[in-house]
């Protein structure tokens, strides 16, 4: 199992939700997930939080956090999965799994950590963790290995 169809297979078998968080991958989990047709019984919404602010305000992750390492984080791509889980609840729940991307697609690096530094958080009932990776590459390819990564780590997590 490593496919967006994949997943939302799984969520539905469980009667799950998820929510999805993205920063440098921009929403492309999110498309990759709702090009699969089903897609609608699992998935409440997604946040693009491209702007280290949003992360906060709108996801709860912790200001201090982001002052000290900056959006590109295990720990904030943790809180991102965790917060976007209440940020798309629906009537009062909050989504069951929440997935999130933070990482330097380049061509540059803001703060000098390399290019292809990608967090992936993952949230689910059973407790929160991030994986992160080094992808090689240029910008797009960068984005779609994180997109491929994130979809792979929550199913991974699901499946333990």
């Amino acid at each position: 199992m490593s496919s967006a169809a994949d997943l939302v297979a799984l969520l539905s078998e469980r009667g799950w939700t998820l929510g999805i968080a993205e920063s440098l991958t921009g929403g492309a989990v999110s498309s990759a997930v709702v090009a699969v047709p089903g897609a609608s019984a699992v998935l409440n919404g997604a946040v693009v939080s491209y702007a280290t602010p949003v992360k906060h305000t709108l996801l709860g992750v912790d200001a201090g956090l982001l002052d000290e390492h900056g959006p590109v984080h295990p720990r904030v791509a943790e809180q991102m999965a965790d917060g976007v889980r209440t940020a798309v609840a629906v009537a009062g729940r909050d989504a069951d799994v929440g997935i999130s991307t933070t990482g330097i697609a380049g061509p540059a690096s803001p703060d000098g950590q390399p290019v292809g530094t990608v967090h992936v958080g993952v949230a689910t009932p059973a407790g929160t963790h991030s994986v992160a990776f080094r992808f090689g590459g240029d910008r797009e390819e960068i984005r779609r290995q994180s997109v491929d990564a994130a979809i792979s780590a929550t199913l991974r997590a699901l499946l333990e």
